[in-house]
């Protein structure tokens, strides 16, 4: 049984959740090749135990979010669907940030729309546009909380902060940063996070690089748990914060099952402490 999170006091999912960026084709853009697996992913994804995945208009662009409905809707009571606007995709190879308030209730509205929903229960700020007045991005984000389009509010990539000055105009209950065992720039905004009661998110939650080889400290914890690196990365975060709640994402239906049996890894203390020196 997964650890569970309750989200804005109401909506307890478990701590382990599914990233639903790679069900889409090559660099986020369009369709996959094999749309019957990526439908067979999600729902698999579902059998499992999955409660939490995260999505955003950006991936596809909207095809993830279509995806999702085609496979999942009517939504289980249980299950929570997080959506992101702000990143425009003017091409495939171009992630913008774009807050102008008419911008963020259209896409807030398409999302609605793709996902078949009346109103979407996490709505994050995928990025904060450094071109437009704060005020008006979050302004934009409270008048669709205020008509009932959006339930719960959440952030991604931000200081600390700047996620004080967004609470100044309306509750903050996610942040979605990167963070991983080898990338740990943002732990004043995990600590924040877990002293204020905010979901923290971190996207890319399984790293890549020196730490994943088959020597060092990650290897052998992974040995001593008959685990693969990947589940002991996973478990780390866990282990980490109980406000944390990872997203990894992929397009193979045995990398999800691997990735979902990491809710069950428990560390020891200096199997985590050790892993710090990865």
């Amino acid at each position: 049984m997964q650890e569970t999170i309750t989200i804005g006091k109401d909506f307890t999912v478990g701590r382990l959740g599914f990233g639903a960026m790679r069900i889409t084709g090559p660099g986020m853009w369009g369709p996959p090749a094999d749309v019957p697996a990526a439908l067979a992913l999600v729902r698999r994804a579902v059998e499992l135990g999955v409660t939490f995945i995260d999505t955003a208009d950006s991936y596809g662009p909207g095809t993830s979010e279509e995806l999702l409905a085609e496979a999942l809707h009517p939504y289980p009571d249980n299950l929570l669907i997080a959506t992101k606007a702000g990143q425009s995709r003017p091409s495939r190879a171009e992630w913008i940030p774009l807050g102008r308030p008419e911008y963020l209730r259209q896409q807030a509205e398409l999302s609605l729309r793709r996902l078949r929903l009346d109103c979407l229960d996490l709505f994050q700020l995928h990025r904060i546009d450094p071109k437009v007045p704060l005020a008006d991005q979050i302004g934009a984000a409270k008048q669709l909380q205020d008509e009932g389009k959006i339930r719960h509010f959440g952030l991604s990539q931000v200081s600390v902060a700047e996620i004080e000055a967004v609470r100044e105009h309306i509750e903050v209950v996610s942040v979605q940063n990167l963070y991983n065992l080898t990338r740990r720039d943002d732990e004043d905004v995990l600590d924040y996070c877990e002293r204020e009661g905010i979901a923290f998110i971190p996207w890319l939650p399984v790293a890549g690089g020196g730490h994943a080889s088959a020597t060092g400290p990650l290897a052998e914890v992974a040995a001593e748990l008959g685990a693969t690196r990947a589940q002991v990365s996973l478990a780390w975060l866990l282990h980490r914060s109980p406000v944390m709640l990872p997203i990894p994402g992929t397009s193979s239906i045995a990398h999800l099952e691997e990735n979902t049996a990491a809710a069950d890894l428990r560390l020891t203390d200096e199997q985590f402490e050790r892993l710090l020196r990865c």
